[in-house]
């Protein structure tokens, strides 16, 4: 397949987030949730959801947080999506911290499902149907450390199958996959404000993400199959 070309990217900066946020400043609450490690996380999210024979949880970092919790909401069987941290070294990060790129964190989705009604794999092509695979300094117009795309393996079976679908994505493109597999060490939940951002204030959510040319990019790297769960090409 041809190299795809680079669209032009603007900065989500704190200052472009200020801009945002003094719009709907008086209609957030600024307090940041209790963050633990990922498997006590994922473990109450899993118990005040589903039962835990069926629970299973997933943690996926494809740029802002905001735009990966959507593709996830409505599939069957995920119970819940909840913005935040991995990847870094501090505990129980601000978001301011991690915006500045202070913390080495990235942010990421963290994904409660039931996996009698959707496997690992199918969330496996949702993430790359939606993001950039080739951008490892960013997503579309977030530049930065702290907007790198990752996947998060919680254990050895979700390592096997994150470098099997990394491998079937590299298959499909001449060009390098910058999306990382690594283990999760901890998950941190963002502030109560950034959660379902999208439902939220959907008039902002989507003036960024047109701005910020994600949909636009996804289309001309991934077709059709953007924004979807279509198979990969070569599996």
């Amino acid at each position: 397949m041809p190299t795809t070309p680079m669209l032009p990217h603007f900065r989500r900066t704190p200052a472009f987030i200020g801009l945002i946020g003094a719009v709907i400043a008086g209609l957030l609450l600024l307090s940041c949730t209790p963050a633990s490690d990922a498997e006590n996380t994922a473990s109450a999210a899993a118990e005040s959801i589903l039962p835990a024979a069926v629970a299973d949880t997933a943690t996926f970092a494809g740029g802002c947080f905001w735009c990966m919790e959507p593709p996830y909401d409505k599939v069957d069987g995920v119970a819940s999506t909840t913005s935040g941290f991995a990847g870094g070294e501090k505990k129980n990060p601000s978001y301011r911290e991690v915006s500045y790129g202070n913390t080495n964190h990235t942010e990421v989705v963290q994904v409660v499902y039931d996996s009698t009604k959707v496997d690992y794999e199918r969330l496996l092509r949702i993430y790359w149907h939606n993001v950039d695979p080739f951008d490892g300094g960013g997503q579309f117009c977030d530049r930065g450390s702290q907007y790198r795309p990752a996947l998060f393996a919680h254990d050895a079976r979700q390592r096997r199958l994150a470098d099997a679908s990394k491998q079937a994505v590299a298959a499909q493109f001449d060009q390098s996959i910058a999306v990382e597999v690594q283990p999760l060490d901890a998950f941190y939940a963002a502030e109560e404000y950034h959660q379902n951002y999208y439902k939220k204030n959907p008039g902002e959510y989507k003036r960024y993400r047109r701005g910020c040319g994600r949909d636009a990019r996804l289309r001309e790297i991934w077709g059709d199959a953007a924004g979807s769960d279509a198979p990969l090409a070569s599996q």
